[in-house]
């Protein structure tokens, strides 16, 4: 049996996380919400289980105007279904 992480994470902590893996970036740059989960939970199932939790930190996010959330060129609802989302500083 392999040691990991609690899969829960605060919200203030995924924040914290989203905000400083984009600062690390280019600012033109992006970064997709499983680099924010993996950097907070160990193994597969662990970032799997807190990804709901990082798209809805985003769309928080995205609703103050700290974060850009895309899908391809366009803006979407972090929340929104329909494929893999970027999550990017604001322009």
């Amino acid at each position: 049996m392999t040691n990991q992480a609690p899969t829960h994470a605060t919200d203030e902590k995924i924040e914290q996380t989203i905000l400083a893996l984009l600062q690390q970036r280019d600012a033109a740059a992006s970064i997709c919400p499983s680099d924010v989960a993996r950097a907070l939970a160990t193994g597969e199932p662990g970032w799997r289980a807190l990804m709901p939790e990082v798209r809805r930190v985003a769309a928080a996010l995205a609703a103050r105007g700290l974060l850009t959330v895309t899908r391809g060129a366009e803006e979407v609802d972090a929340m929104s279904s329909g494929g893999p989302i970027r999550l990017r500083r604001p322009r």
